[in-house]
């Protein structure tokens, strides 16, 4: 509103500006948009943090899918741009990341994770060690359990006769016994039952669940839809 603008965005330096929407800029104004470009014209990326007025709506109405067959923000913008409507932007100078893969999302959770305070709500009980930054939400139970923070475990999660390692998110009304888990998401109402191998680097959705089958080979790298069952050999 300060600077008269249509629409604002944020934007954030990148090394592989390719996969993003990338900005050309002039005489620091943003003089066109680009939907991954081949050959970016800048190293900024365009965040995702969009504020707009209602010129928006007439620009969205206006963009055709493009050649990938998806209506692109981009479009969006440069319409506003062709249109004489003024787009403004601000550099992000802390941390940011993408979320579009699998990977990025644990990574995300790392940074979130490394950055929160601790804070037990739950019971811990005298046979179970809890270390570094944690929390714990309330009516969750950890038995006979190892915790090595940086972790946050949600509301109503049982922790039993398992090993939580750094960077593990586990959401509300989950259930861990005789397993381990590291560096891992789980959300609502997972469950890992008897799993002698450590789950690593995985992503879980709600009501998933894992738990032990006989045989071999074994492996321990998940990523796994809603309502989805796994049986570990």
């Amino acid at each position: 509103e300060k600077n008269k603008s249509n629409c604002h965005l944020t934007l954030a330096k990148v090394k592989d500006p390719e996969r993003f929407g990338v900005p050309e800029i002039k005489d620091r104004r943003i003089v066109r948009i680009e939907e991954k470009p081949k050959q970016p014209k800048s190293q900024f990326a365009v965040s995702g943090i969009y504020i707009y007025d209602k010129s928006i709506f007439e620009a969205v109405n206006n963009i055709k899918p493009s050649a990938r067959g998806e209506l692109e923000i981009s479009d969006a913008h440069q319409y506003l741009l062709d249109h004489g409507y003024k787009i403004t932007y601000s550099e992000i100078t802390g941390w940011w990341k993408d979320t579009g893969k699998p990977y990025d999302l644990l990574e995300a959770n790392r940074l979130i994770l490394d950055n929160m305070n601790e804070d037990i709500q739950g019971e811990i009980d005298r046979d179970s060690l809890v270390t570094g930054k944690v929390k714990i939400g309330a009516g969750s139970k950890i038995i006979n359990s190892t915790i090595r923070g940086p972790v946050i475990i949600g509301q109503n999660t049982v922790i039993e006769n398992s090993y939580i390692g750094p960077f593990t998110s586990i959401y509300d009304d989950c259930i861990i016994k005789n397993s381990e888990v590291e560096f891992s998401i789980l959300l609502k109402e997972c469950k890992i039952i008897d799993v002698d191998i450590r789950i690593e680097h995985s992503l879980l959705g709600n009501d998933v669940e894992i738990v032990k089958a006989g045989g071999r080979p074994a492996t321990h790298r998940f990523l796994i839809g809603d309502q989805s069952r796994v049986e570990v050999l």
